[in-house]
């Protein structure tokens, strides 16, 4: 058994799922504190994610994920062992990023031009603005569109006998063709909870406490 994935990736992967989740669910039921809070809560993970992109372990650096598109279609075609991700499963992760990125930030500078806006509204031209709200209502459909794709890739490797979910799990593979640099995720999860609290210091106190009040 090789270790493939750190503390920190492994934690990542799953407080996105919840997240996304949450997300999803508060703002299509109308409960827009809870929808802010998490909002800020991912955007402190996605940007940890980031961060330890470029000090982490070798299979969490980004540099991992970008692969020549040969390298691509000959992990499409041929089931070919990796430590981490093949080139196919970096393609989807990337696209996975550039979504959640988008869902997050256009949050920012999203408003309803009512009650509800985001807090960079006040920063940005309108225009900005009406194409945030339209990025953020149209490109929730692109992510769950990747989900359905990235869970039936999950499904298909697990015919296979690929046990993915439990590697991202345990962290261990017997499938690594090599034993990567692996660091302790600790240090990512103090910058994930740093994060998280100057965002919400910043922008969250008053969903914080509505949701606080809420009996």
């Amino acid at each position: 058994m090789v270790k493939v994935w750190d503390g920190f990736i492994r934690g990542f992967h799953w407080l996105l799922v919840v997240g996304i989740v949450v997300l999803y669910i508060s703002g299509d039921e109308g409960w827009l504190d809870l929808h802010f809070v998490t909002g800020y809560v991912l955007l402190a993970l996605m940007l940890t994610r980031v961060i330890w992109g470029v000090f982490g372990s070798s299979t969490a650096r980004l540099s991992a994920l970008f692969h020549s598109p040969k390298a691509i279609i000959s992990a499409l075609l041929k089931d070919q062992p990796a430590t981490g991700h093949n080139p196919a499963g970096s393609v989807m992760i990337l696209v996975f990023f550039t979504l959640i990125f988008i869902q997050l930030l256009s949050g920012l500078m999203s408003s309803d031009d009512i009650l509800v806006e985001g807090p960079l509204v006040q920063y940005v031209p309108y225009a900005w603005v009406e194409l945030a709200n339209d990025l953020h209502r149209d490109n929730i459909d692109l992510l769950l569109l990747a989900i359905g794709l990235h869970i039936s890739a999950i499904i298909f490797y697990r015919i296979k006998g690929k046990k993915l979910v439990k590697t991202l799990i345990t962290g261990h593979t017997t499938d690594s063709v090599s034993k990567p640099h692996m660091r302790s995720g600790k240090l990512a999860y103090i910058v994930f909870i740093v994060l998280a609290a100057s965002l919400l210091l910043l922008w969250g106190q008053e969903p914080l406490l509505a949701l606080w009040s809420v009996d």
